[in-house]
Order: structure tokens, then sequence, then C-alpha cells
């Protein structure tokens, strides 16, 4: 964070105070300024160094191990000269003749750590003045930066007076000055490398009096990749350093860029303040907020209590939307719920936002209140494709209950506009089969023609065509949607088939049975457009009998004419032979057994019929018909699951499949197929970096799909270029 309140030292690019050299004012100025507790900051930058290295050996030190190597020469060599030398005040005088207190204090603690043994004057006034106006010239010009300027005034006398030489405190402030400047352009620039090596090379420059080239080389570290490095900078600085503002915006830097357990143990640093309240306290509440919006970003990262305690106070107590707002979209990636519809509800409360109804829409929709999900996220359904995913998610589940429900027109209308508009054929689907449980075959087969037109090897639409032409009758329309689909589809193949009956007396008794088998939406999508689609009581289709008895399960029949156990055998048959629906019909007359295994086993085989018919929600709802063994349920939520991320990625809601990717991931390691998906959902999201760590992973292994993500980065970044 940027700060204002910077001390910059004698060498620091600054414009001297103009008008301000009266000996009063100065004499003010001294009086003010503590000279015997100037700092020493060389010798803290060498107890940094010894700090930093304990424990830490090889390529691995940290901080400033080269700085410390390079430091300790110049300094003993800088020491031993000054038993022999007279130390040069004339910069101490300069300064302090035109008001630059900052830059004053900044050469007295320069000079103390040059030479312990020096005492600095009462009043730097009476340093006698320079009489040499071509020197004084050069302090002048070096007050300004203009260093380029100084040295070719240097040069020039050179030539003209060649017995004169430059002192040395001009030429080595001189240096330090220009070092500075070039660390300060390479960090503007990003050229982080270049700024660790310039303080490497230039140890004078990290002391306290140059706490913003510290933070500088600090950011430095972290962005080569040496993370503890930037952490000791920091730490350095808080140890030594005394000015209060630049402390705080030591912290409020370090935040911006350093883990939270890294922020936290510098936060251990502070010290109270005289009134006894504690000089970070005022930034706590924003480090709070920071931790828990950077978790909100990256799943994997738990705020530690303290701070997401500190952040409900704060919903709590100020009631700001944003507080709260942070607070859902923590809880909600990490399944609790309950957590974040109160956070989403509070947010919204204050500011309906598209981001507050978004994260309210999801958790309305995991507890099945699709009604509710669709009302609130309509008004914001064109904020973003996020929103438009969550609004057409709300709508699906909506159709998809079972028993479907009666919902008014204008919602039904507002819905079939949102879909055609959005042109999904998996949308338009599922209006399909909601025309269908609504005992309308001509609409119906208006949205699975529709889907069909949108997507055209959608074949659950093209096996709603084909099983809608059976109900109405129209042979030539279901012997059509055979043709097109012939080898492509066994279970189109297979509508209105008949099974030869066993006995005559039997096939009299079932000759007006039929077989209608009925496909249910799926839970993870959206609806499309009906036209004219007007609530009336939900009526359930009640299929005609046909059937008479089955030899395997090669042909249709109606499994309600079969024992609990038959069905529960054909159930399985149907399954080897890849028709699901018909086998979840089976396994539906399997559960009514009497014996508890057959019961399991049906409301098993039944979850796994409707998980391979893409019915992710369904086959929830069968997995808890009756009991399941513990690894049973186990394998079925994983299946489920994957289920819905594969048709959260394909109905183009990445954020969404990611979300249940994560719910996956904490109870299973994560499957290559599922890594794959992540990686590519990160891809549609453009978190390219997410994603780039994904596929290099997948790559690693020899995964063709980590290989085809790499090389699609590659393009991405290679055309921006």
């Amino acid at each position: 964070m940027k700060s204002t309140f910077i001390a910059l030292s004698a060498a620091v690019v600054a414009i001297g105070i103009v008008g301000m050299n009266k000996p009063d004012y100065i004499k003010n100025a001294m009086q003010s300024l503590s000279l015997s507790d100037a700092e020493e900051p060389v010798a803290r930058s060498s107890r940094l160094a010894q700090q930093s290295d304990i424990g830490i050996a090889g390529a691995n030190a940290p901080v400033f191990r080269e700085i410390k190597r390079s430091a300790r020469p110049v300094l003993d060599s800088v020491v031993t000269a000054a038993t022999a030398a007279t130390v040069d005040e004339s910069a101490l005088r300069y300064f302090a003749s035109r008001g630059d207190t900052a830059r004053l204090q900044a050469e007295i603690s320069r000079l103390k750590a040059l030479y312990p043994d020096w005492v600095p004057p009462k009043d730097p006034l009476a340093v006698p003045q320079n009489e040499d106006k071509q020197l004084e010239a050069m302090w002048d010009l070096y007050a300004q930066a203009r260093y380029p300027e100084v040295r070719k005034a240097i040069a020039e006398r050179l030539v003209s007076e060649p017995a004169w030489k430059p002192p040395a405190d001009l030429i080595d402030r001189l240096t330090v000055a220009e070092a500075r400047t070039r660390l300060i352009n390479a960090s503007d620039l990003k050229q982080y490398e270049t700024v660790v090596r310039i303080g490497s090379e230039t140890p004078s420059l990290l002391t306290c009096s140059e706490v913003d080239v510290l933070w500088r080389v600090a950011e430095a570290f972290f962005r080569t990749d040496k993370a503890q490095r930037a952490t000791d900078a920091y730490s350095y600085i808080l140890n030594n350093c005394q000015n209060a503002a630049e402390r705080l915006a030591t912290i409020q830097k370090a935040a911006a860029i350093l883990p939270a357990k890294s922020v936290e143990d510098l936060l251990a640093k502070e010290k109270a303040a005289p009134d006894g309240t504690m000089e970070f306290d005022s930034i706590r509440d924003d480090l709070a907020r920071r931790f828990v919006a950077e978790a909100n970003a990256d799943g994997k990262l738990v705020v530690p209590p303290q701070y997401l305690s500190r952040v409900e106070r704060l919903a709590e107590a100020g009631g700001l939307a944003s507080d709260a707002l942070l607070l859902g979209w923590y809880y909600l990636p990490r399944g609790d719920m309950e957590a974040a519809e109160k956070w989403f509800r509070k947010a919204r409360d204050k500011e309906d936002t598209a981001s507050a109804s978004q994260g309210l829409a999801l958790t309305l929709i995991d507890r099945n209140d699709q009604l509710a999900a669709e009302d609130t996220m309509y008004r914001w359904r064109d904020d973003s494709k996020e929103a438009k995913a969550v609004y057409l998610a709300a709508t699906a589940n909506l159709l998809a209950l079972e028993p479907p429900v009666p919902i008014s027109g204008d919602v039904l209308k507002r819905v079939a506009t949102e879909v055609i508009k959005s042109r999904d054929p998996s949308t338009a689907q599922q209006f399909g089969w909601y025309a269908r449980a609504l005992n309308q075959p001509q609409t119906a087969l208006q949205w699975f023609r529709t889907a069909l037109n949108w997507k055209l090897d959608d074949e659950p639409s093209a096996y709603g065509l084909a099983v809608t032409y059976l109900q109405l009758d129209d042979l030539k329309g279901l012997t059509e949607i055979q043709r097109l689909w012939a080898g492509r589809s066994e279970r189109i193949a297979r509508v209105g088939e008949v099974e030869e009956p066993e006995t005559a007396t039997r096939q009299q008794r079932l000759a007006n049975e039929t077989v209608l088998v009925q496909q249910q939406p799926r839970t993870t999508r959206v609806p499309q457009d009906v036209e004219d689609v007007q609530p009336e009581q939900v009526a359930v289709i009640r299929p005609r009998r046909t059937v008479a008895v089955d030899r395997g399960c090669k042909s249709t029949i109606n499994p309600q004419t079969l024992a609990p156990e038959a069905a529960l055998t054909r159930g399985w048959c149907l399954m080897e032979r890849n028709r699901p629906m018909e086998a979840a019909a089976a396994f539906e007359v399997g559960m009514l057994g009497s014996s508890a295994k057959t019961r399991e086993d049906a409301a098993y085989g039944q979850s796994l019929a409707y998980l391979r018919a893409g019915l992710s929600g369904k086959a929830a709802v069968s997995a808890v018909k009756a009991p399941q063994n513990r690894q049973r349920a186990f394998e079925l939520q994983q299946a489920i699951l994957a289920d819905k991320a594969v048709a959260a990625f394909d109905g183009g809601r990445s954020r969404e499949a990611l979300l249940i990717l994560d719910q996956l991931k904490q109870i299973a390691p994560e499957r290559t197929d599922l890594l794959s998906l992540r990686g590519y959902a990160y891809l549609r999201l453009k978190r390219y970096a997410d994603a780039r760590r994904v596929f290099e992973a997948l790559a690693a292994i020899g995964n063709r799909d980590g290989q085809r993500g790499l090389g699609i980065l590659y393009q991405i970044f290679n055309d921006k270029d």
C-alpha cells in the first residue's frame, strides 16, 4: 500500500526546503530532533544478516547473505579509515542550512554508523561554511538529484584543477544515490533480479533511513521466488526501525503479497502505543477482509479462525454488504450451505447485487428451492455469463422436480424466453420432458426439435422425439427418427418394441398393455423454449399396458408385471444392454421387494442407471431410497458429484463445475479425467495460472489432455504477444 510517510535518507531524491534556512528555524528544528536517538542502520543491517543465516545453509540461506558478504569489507575499511581521517561534516551543515530536517537526521545516522566515536555537533549551523563555491554548487546539484550534472561538474573541475580532489563523502553519497536511482527504476520496471543485485552491491541502502528501498528489495525477493527472504526483509524493518507510519506501511505492503501465515508472524512484532492500543489495530480489519478474499479466490486456502471471526463481527456490527458477501463466498465452496445462505441473505438485504443474488441462488438450488432460486436470479440473469448459467441451472432444476410442480404462466413464459435467447440445446430438451410431464406432447415435440436444430447430435432430444412420436401414434415420425439414428442409439431403435407372449392366456390378460418409456430432465441442465405452455394441474402420464413375459431382456416389457426379484434381475440385464431408463423402471419395481437386500440392490441399481442416463439429480434421490452399505454409498456419492461436475461443465457453468470438483476432492483423490476437467474449467474462466498448474501436472504423467491444454495456453499468450 502506498505510504505518504516515507522518510527518505540524505541520498534519496528530493527537493530541498526553500526559504527556510534561518538560524532560529534550524535551532528549533534541531531541538525537535533527538540526536542521541539517531539510528545505526548499517550496524542493524549486519545484525539482520546474522539473524537470517541462523540454521540455514547453502542456496536456501535467506534475505541478505550475499549482501552481508559484500557489506563487511566495505564497513571494515570505512571504520579503519575513520581512525585516521577527519569526519566530513560539510553535508551536515549543508542540509541544516536549508532546513532539510529529514536529510539532516539521516546524515547524522549515517555518520554515526560510519564513525562510531563521532559526536554530532549540537548546532550543525556552527560547522564552518564551505568557502569553495564550486563545491557548494556540486552539493546543490546533488540535493536536487541532478546526479549526472554533479559527475560532469567534478570531471570538469578535475580537468581545470588537476590537483583538486573531490571530497570522499560526496563521491560516496553520489555513488549510493545513483545506485538508489537504478534500483528504483528497476523496481518500477519490474526487473526484480536487478533490484536484488543492486541491493546486494549497495548495503548502505539497506537501512532504516531507506525504508522505501527495503520495501522494494523485499518485494523483489518475493517476485523471484524467495518468499522467506521477503519475509525476513519485512521482519528486519519491524525489528529495527521505529517510525510508526513506516512500520504500519510495512505490514500493509507485506500483507499485499505474503501468505496469511507469514503476515501473522509479522503482526506478532507489533508494539503497544502509549495509550495502550496496539500499533497495527487500525489495519487488522482490512487484513481480515483481505485474507477472506484471497481464500475466496483460492479454495485451498483456509483463513485463520481469528480473522474469520473478525469479519463476521464486522458483518454483524457494521452491516456492510461487502463483508457479508465475502463470508458467503467463503462458505459456499466449502460446503457450508447454511452459513453461506445466511451471509448472502444479509448481503442482499443491504444491497441487492448480482453477486449476492448469484450466491443466494446457488444455496437455494442446493436445498432444492428452485422456484426461489429462479426468482432470485431473474433480475440479474444478464449481468454476466456466470449469472446466466446460475439462472438457467435454477430453471433446469425447477423443471426437473419430481413430481412436476405447477409453475405460473408468467414464470414459464419468461423462462422460455431466456432459453430461446441463449439457444442452449440441453435446456430445450429439458422443456421437452417437462411438457411431456404436463401431458402436452405436441409442445414437447417442438422443444425436442428445437434442441436437435441447435445440436444435431443431441441423442437425448432425439430419444425424446421418438417416445413422443410413439405416444402420439405417429409411426411415420418414429420411423424417420429411428432411421436417422440407426447404429447410433440402441434405445431409440428399440422404442415401441413389444415382447412376444409366453402363453395365449397371459397375452389375452395383458393384451391392452403398452410400453411408454419416459425420460425425465437432467437436474443440472436448463430448459429452453416452450410456446404457450400454460400451467395446469400436473398430469401423471399413465401408460397403456401392453407387454408380455420377458425372455432375458431383449425386448421391452412393463416391469410392473414382474415380481420384485425378477424386476431386479431384469434391471441388471438392461444395464448390460445399455438401456438405463428401462433399467431404472425395473429397479423401481425391485424396491418393492420384501427383502432388505433386494431393496438395497434395487436402489443401488437405479442410481447407477440414472447416472448412466446423465440424470445425476435423480441418481441422488434413488441412492437414499434404501440404506446402502458404506462402500456403495461412498461410490455413489463420488459418481453423482462427478456426473454433476461434467454436466455443469458441458452446460457452460465452469464456476459451478469447479465448486463441485472441490467438494468431490474433499472426499476422494481427484481422478485424472476430472483433473483435466478442472484445467479446462480454469481455462474457460481465464484463470490461466491455475490452468497451467493443472495441465503441467497432467503433462508430467504423459496425459494428452494436459499436453493439449498447455498447447492452448501457449497459443493464447503467443497471440497476445
